[in-house]
C-alpha cells in the first residue's frame, strides 16, 4: 500500500498546474491595452510638441490619457464577479476551492464523469443470480429458503470476502458492492457468516487488478477443517483464475470452453440490462495463486441513475458540452446505462473491437491500451464511454481530449483518482463519497455527490463569462470615449474639454460601482447555455464586442462634441496659446453630458436577456453616480474642486434629450444583437454533432 500511496503522489506532483482560459486571456488583453495606449499616448505627445504647446501641458494631457486609457478598474471587477460566484455556486451545493476555476467551468466542453455515485446513486441492490445449477434467478420472485450448493457457495463467498459492517443503528455501511452482498442474506433467509470466519489474510480489491480474496477458516465447517479461500470481483478476471466451476448439479467439473461461453452469455445478458455482474469462486489455500480456484456463479446487481442526471445531460449536449461516461464496469453494463442516461442513443451499438467505426462508440480499457496516443486522439472524438478502465487509462483520456483542444473536467472520489482530477482543466471531487487526497487534487467538490450539480456550475461559469464581457464592453468604450475626446480636441487645437480632476472622476467613480455591477448580472440560464463553452485559446474580446465597444464610444463622443462645440464660441476655438482651456460653462456642460451618455452606455451594456429592471445593483448605483455628478455641478465645495458651475434647468433639459437620443440607438443595437444571437445559437443547435 505504501508504495502505492507514493508512486500516486509522484504521478499527482509530476502534473503541472495549467492556468486557466480566463487567466490567460486577461494577461493578453493587458499587454494589449497597454502596448496601444502607450502608443496612442506617445503620438499624441509629438502632436502637442510639434503644435509646440507646453510641456507642462502636455505632461498633464499624457497622464490624462493614461488615466483615461487603463481600466484600473478590470482586475477588482474579475475578482469580485467570480468570488459572487464562488458564492451562488455554494448555494447550489458546488464549492470552488480556486477563484478562477469558476470562470473555466463556462469553458469546458468534454466532462468525464465516473458512473458510480455520480451518475448513480451508489446505492446497489443485488436483482439477480446466476449459477450453472439454477440458471438466472430473479430475486425479487424467488421464494424458495431450499437453495441449490451453487446459489449457497456464492452467497457465502459475497458475504466472506467483505469489508462492510453494521452501524449503532444497525445498518449495514461500507463500500456499495459489499453493503450489498450482505443485504441480500436477508432475501435468502440466510444469517452473516462473518462471525464465525476466521480470516488469516486478504488480498485487497485493486482498480488494476479487480478482484478481492479473503483466506482463513469457518468454524462452523467442522474440526479441523482447512483454511479455504473466497475470491471475488469481474466475473472474467475470476474466471482466468479458475480450472474447475461447479456443474449443474452442484459438484465441480472441468471449466472448459463450453461452460465459459455459457457463463459469458449469462454475464452479457444481466449487463445488457445495465446491471454490474460480479463473479465469484473458492478454493483451499494457495489455489489462487495457483489458478485453480472453483468458479460458483454470479450475482448482477442495479445502480439506478440519480434523478435529473439525465435532464441535466440533455441540457448539457445543447449547450455543446460532451459527457463521456468513464467506469470499471463491464463493457455491456455501461452501455446499458449509457441509454439510459442519455449519452448513448438507443439505436447506437457497443463496440466489442477496436476496429469498429460506430459513432459515438465504446472503448475498454484493454483496447485503449492497445492504442497509441496519436491513434487515442484520432479516435477519441466519436467516443461516449470508456469500460474497464483503470486510474491510468483515466490520465490518457484527459490526454487525448486536451491534446485535441478540448477543456476538460473530471470527475473523481478515490486517491487513485487524484493525478487525473489534478490533470485535467477542472477536477470535480464527491463531497460524501471522495477521499480527502481527491478533495485536496480537485478544483471544485460537489457537497451532494450529484451530477446535476455540474450543470448548475457550467451555467454559472458561462454566465460570469459574458458578465465579464459586459463590464469590458462598458469600460472600454468609456476608456475609448475618454482617449478620442482628448485625441480630437488636441488635433484640432481645441480647448481641452475636460480638466485632470474630471477625468479622474469619469474613471474611478464612473468606471467603480456601475461596472461592478454589471459583473453580478444574474444569469440567464436558458440562453448561456443555447451558446457553445468558448474555445480555450478564444480572446475575451471577440470582433462583435469590438464593435459594441466602437458602438457605445462612437455614441458618447459624438454626444459629448455636439454638446462642447455647441458651447464653444469662435473666440474660443481660436484662443491665445496658453489659454486653451474652457471656460467653466463650456466644461461643466461637456463634463455632464460625458457623464450623462456614460451612464446610458451603463445601463444598455448589460446582459442582452436582462430586462431593464432585473439587475437592482445596477440601477442603485447608476442612479448613485447620477446625484454624484449633481453634486459636482451644484455644491459650492465641489465646484471649487472639479471647475463646474451650475446649469439652467433648460441645459439639463438639452443633455437628458441627447442621453435618450443614445438610450434609443444602444435599444436598437441590442435588439440588432439579440436577433443575430438567436440566429446562431440556430445555426449552432442544427450544425453541431449530435452525439447523444
Amino acid at each position: 500500500h505504501a508504495r502505492q500511496f507514493g508512486m500516486i503522489f509522484s504521478m499527482v506532483d509530476e502534473v503541472v498546474e495549467k492556468r486557466t482560459p480566463l487567466q490567460l486571456s486577461m494577461d493578453e488583453l493587458a499587454k494589449r491595452l497597454s502596448m496601444i495606449s502607450f502608443a496612442v499616448i506617445a503620438v499624441i505627445c509629438l502632436m502637442g510638441v510639434w503644435q509646440r504647446r507646453p510641456w507642462l501641458e502636455m505632461f498633464t494631457i499624457g497622464v490624462s490619457l493614461a488615466v483615461a486609457a487603463i481600466p484600473e478598474g478590470l482586475p477588482i471587477v474579475v475578482t469580485v464577479t467570480l468570488a459572487l460566484g464562488v458564492l451562488r455556486m455554494s448555494h447550489r451545493k458546488a464549492i470552488v476551492k480556486k477563484l478562477p476555476s469558476v470562470e473555466t467551468l463556462g469553458s469546458v466542453s468534454v466532462i468525464c464523469s465516473d458512473k458510480t455515485g455520480t451518475l448513480t446513486t451508489n446505492e446497489m441492490a443485488v436483482v439477480s443470480c446466476f449459477t450453472a445449477e439454477d440458471a438466472i434467478i430473479d430475486v425479487a420472485h424467488h421464494l424458495s429458503h431450499k437453495h441449490s450448493q451453487a446459489l449457497s457457495r456464492i452467497l457465502l463467498t459475497g458475504n466472506l470476502c467483505n469489508n462492510s459492517h453494521r452501524n449503532e443503528l444497525g445498518t449495514n455501511v461500507g463500500q456499495a458492492t459489499d453493503v450489498a452482498l450482505v443485504n441480500i442474506l436477508r432475501t435468502f433467509g440466510l444469517e452473516d457468516q462473518r462471525p464465525y470466519f476466521r480470516r488469516s489474510s486478504e488480498v485487497a480489491f485493486d482498480s488494476e487488478t479487480k478482484f478481492m480474496a479473503v483466506t482463513g477458516v469457518l468454524s462452523t465447517a467442522g474440526v479441523g477443517a482447512a483454511e479455504t479461500v473466497y475470491v471475488k470481483g469481474a466475473y472474467e478476471v475470476v474466471m482466468d483464475k479458475c480450472t474447475t466451476v461447479l456443474g449443474a448439479d452442484g459438484s465441480p467439473v472441468r471449466l472448459d470452453e463450453a461452460w465459459r461461453t455459457k457463463f459469458q452469455q449469462a454475464a452479457d445478458k444481466l449487463s445488457s440490462q445495465g446491471l454490474r455482474v460480479v463473479g465469484f469462486a473458492s478454493g483451499p489455500s494457495g489455489s489462487l495463486d495457483a489458478r485453480t480456484l472453483t468458479f460458483a456463479g454470479l450475482q448482477a446487481m442495479q445502480d439506478p441513475p440519480r434523478p435529473g442526471v439525465k435532464d441535466a445531460i440533455a441540457s448539457l449536449a445543447r449547450g455543446g458540452v460532451q459527457v463521456v461516461m468513464i467506469t470499471g464496469d463491464a463493457e455491456a453494463t455501461a452501455v446499458a446505462m449509457a441509454r439510459q442516461l442519455g449519452i448513448l442513443s438507443p439505436t447506437s451499438s457497443s463496440t466489442t473491437s477496436a476496429s469498429s467505426a460506430s459513432i459515438p462508440g465504446v472503448l475498454t480499457g484493454r483496447q485503449i491500451d492497445a492504442l497509441t496516443e496519436r491513434q487515442l486522439q484520432e479516435r477519441i472524438a466519436s467516443v461516449s464511454v470508456f469500460a474497464r478502465t483503470t486510474p491510468r487509462h483515466k490520465m490518457a483520456i484527459i490526454a487525448a481530449f486536451q491534446a485535441n483542444g478540448a477543456v476538460v473536467a473530471m470527475t473523481g472520489d478515490g486517491v487513485n483518482d487524484a493525478p487525473a482530477l489534478k490533470m485535467a482543466d477542472i477536477g470535480i471531487s464527491m463531497g460524501k463519497g471522495g477521499t480527502d487526497v481527491a478533495k485536496e487534487a480537485a478544483d471544485v467538490i460537489l457537497v451532494d455527490d450529484n451530477f446535476a450539480t455540474i450543470l448548475a456550475a457550467v451555467e454559472e461559469g458561462k454566465g460570469i463569462f459574458y458578465n465579464i464581457q459586459n463590464f469590458l464592453s462598458f469600460q472600454l468604450s468609456t476608456a475609448v470615449a475618454a482617449l478620442t475626446l482628448i485625441t480630437l480636441s488636441t488635433a484640432f487645437r481645441l480647448k481641452l474639454p475636460l480638466n485632470a480632476m474630471q477625468i479622474l472622476f469619469i474613471n474611478i467613480l464612473m468606471d467603480g460601482p456601475p461596472s461592478q455591477s454589471l459583473g453580478v448580472d444574474p444569469v440567464d440560464r436558458r440562453s448561456v447555455m443555447a451558446r457553445p463553452p468558448r474555445a480555450k485559446n478564444a480572446p475575451v474580446l471577440n470582433t462583435r464586442l469590438l464593435y459594441r465597444i466602437a458602438f457605445s464610444a462612437t455614441m458618447v463622443v459624438l454626444g459629448t462634441l455636439y454638446v462642447y462645440v455647441h458651447e464653444l464660441v469662435p473666440a474660443d476655438i481660436e484662443a491665445p496659446a496658453g489659454g486653451k482651456v474652457a471656460d467653466q460653462r463650456d466644461s461643466t456642460m461637456t463634463f455632464t453630458c460625458f457623464v450623462l451618455l456614460d451612464l446610458v452606455s451603463a445601463v444598455q451594456n448589460r446582459g442582452l436577456h436582462t430586462p431593464l429592471t432585473a439587475n437592482r445593483m445596477l440601477g442603485i448605483t447608476v442612479s448613485i453616480s447620477l446625484v454624484a455628478q449633481m453634486s459636482m455641478v451644484y455644491f459650492p465645495p465641489l465646484q471649487g474642486v472639479f471647475q463646474t458651475t451650475g446649469l439652467a434647468f433648460g441645459d439639463l433639459v438639452f443633455l437628458v434629450a441627447i442621453a435618450a437620443v443614445s438610450f434609443g440607438m444602444h435599444e436598437a443595437r441590442r435588439t440588432y444583437e439579440r436577433r443575430i444571437a438567436q440566429e446562431e445559437t440556430k445555426d449552432f443547435a442544427a450544425g453541431s454533432v449530435d452525439w447523444a
